[in-house]
Formats: C-alpha cells, sequence, structure tokens
C-alpha cells in the first residue's frame, strides 16, 4: 500500500509524501518549505520523483525550487493553465487527466474558485486500499477555500464535484483549520447534531495536540455548511435560495467571522 506521511509545516500548513509500497521512491504534495520534506527522505533512504501542487500560492509551492535543486530528475505535476506561476513544472494537467503513481492510478480534478486553476489529485479506491483526496484549498475539514479568483457558482461547482466521491474518501486538505472551521460552522447550522458531535471532538483532539486531518467525504457531507448549501437549514439561515448564492452569503460571514 502506498504510505501517506503527514508533515505539520509553517504556522498550520500540512504537506503530506506518498511513499512507494516496498520501494525507494516518493512523492510531495504542495511542498510549502523543503527542509522538513528533505530531512525526512534522507533519514529513510528515499528519492524524490514527484511533485503535485495543487495551486501556485506559495504556502504550496515555496519549497519545490530547493528540493528540485536537490533531486533535479523529479518531475513536477501542475496545472498546464497555471504554467507563468508554477513556472518550473514538467508535466502540465487538466481536469479529466489519468495517471500512475506507483501504481495507482490518479485522476486530475479541476476545482476552480480559490484560485482559477487549482486542481486536485483523486486516488480511486483499488481492492487493497481506500480512495484519497489531495485538495489543497478548495475543501477544508468543516470549510472551504477563501474565493480569491473563481465565483461562488465555480466554488459551488467544485465542491459538489468533490462531494461526489465515494462517502469513505479520505480527504487531505492543506491546512489545519477544522476547529476554526467548525467554531463558525455551528453558528450557520446550529441545529446539526452531527456537527456539534464533531465540534467537540475536534476540540478536544486539538487540546491534545492532535491533527483532524485527513477528514472523509462522508463527515464533510454530513457537517460542513458549504457542501451543504442546498438544505433548507442553510437556505433559511443564510436568507438565499440559489445554492451559488447560500455559499456566497455564507462565505462571506465567515471571512469576518
Amino acid at each position: 500500500m502506498v504510505e501517506i506521511v503527514r508533515l505539520p509545516v509553517l504556522r498550520d500548513n500540512y504537506v503530506f509524501l506518498l511513499i512507494e509500497p516496498a520501494g525507494s521512491r516518493a512523492a510531495v504534495v504542495d511542498p510549502a518549505v523543503a527542509e522538513p520534506v528533505a530531512a525526512l527522505l534522507q533519514h529513510r533512504g528515499l528519492e524524490l520523483t514527484v511533485v503535485l501542487q495543487t495551486h501556485h500560492h506559495h504556502d504550496h509551492i515555496g519549497g519545490t525550487p530547493e528540493l528540485l535543486a536537490r533531486w533535479p530528475g523529479t518531475e513536477v505535476w501542475a496545472a498546464s493553465s497555471d504554467q507563468t506561476r508554477i513556472p518550473f513544472q514538467t508535466r502540465g494537467l487538466a481536469g479529466g487527466d489519468q495517471l500512475e503513481l506507483f501504481g495507482r492510478p490518479v485522476e486530475v480534478l479541476s476545482i476552480p474558485g480559490h484560485t482559477s486553476d487549482h486542481i486536485a489529485y483523486y486516488l480511486p479506491a483499488t481492492a487493497q486500499e481506500g480512495a484519497e483526496l489531495f485538495c489543497g484549498d478548495t475543501l477544508f475539514g468543516g470549510g472551504c477555500g477563501r474565493i480569491f479568483e473563481g465565483t461562488p457558482a465555480q466554488m459551488l461547482a467544485s465542491l459538489e464535484q468533490l462531494a461526489a466521491l465515494p462517502a469513505s474518501t479520505r480527504v487531505w486538505c492543506a491546512h489545519e483549520y477544522t476547529e476554526t472551521n467548525l467554531r463558525f460552522a455551528i453558528t450557520q447550522d446550529s441545529e446539526n447534531q452531527a456537527l456539534a458531535e464533531r465540534f467537540e471532538l475536534v476540540k478536544h483532539q486539538r487540546a491534545l495536540g492532535e491533527a483532524t486531518i485527513p477528514s472523509s467525504i462522508g463527515l464533510e457531507l454530513a457537517t460542513n455548511p458549504f457542501l451543504r448549501c442546498r438544505q433548507p437549514a442553510l437556505q433559511m439561515v443564510s436568507g438565499a435560495v440559489d445554492g451559488a448564492d447560500v455559499l456566497a452569503e455564507i462565505r462571506r460571514r465567515k471571512d469576518v467571522f
């Protein structure tokens, strides 16, 4: 099975390493900084062969140039439409592309909203392994990314694309924002018992210094207001009916929470 290692870096970022089963190769998702990644690779005697970039923000690509200097044969996967902002990419991708990584199929999903060229990497379940989603800053535990370059309609479509994945899919998002997100979510979806229970659990986890990532698609569907924009409760509290309008209003409130 492909091993996934979660590395906390900076203030609240996560970098993810995918390690080849019984092999010596590794891939890294959104290396904000290089040194913790390089240290782990060297400690375990691994060769970096692929960098997977979800979008161009510096806290996702900042460590890539230094990693490429240490492992110059490494491929860099990124959105071909974002070549200007991720100029070191070696394999330009678009939504619908099919790839393979260490024997596992990888599907590229186009999920604009946070940025105009944001992509995600989805590893469907196999007979031996569950489904995995690396979604950068589009979907978070209990929340979604700020809409910097896209529109609420684009963000809603992107989130609904992710929501349609199997409920058991593990969600590896790039920041530890879950407690703050759920504290806001409670104010918008106050009658949601599953949300209340998750919030209590997450507060306990964070008090112990535990990570709340990965989440799952099923858990997000039950508790994340940004995946529930078509639910009557969220329509009522937002004062809107159209899903994109609901999302826009909830996101506006979250921005100033």
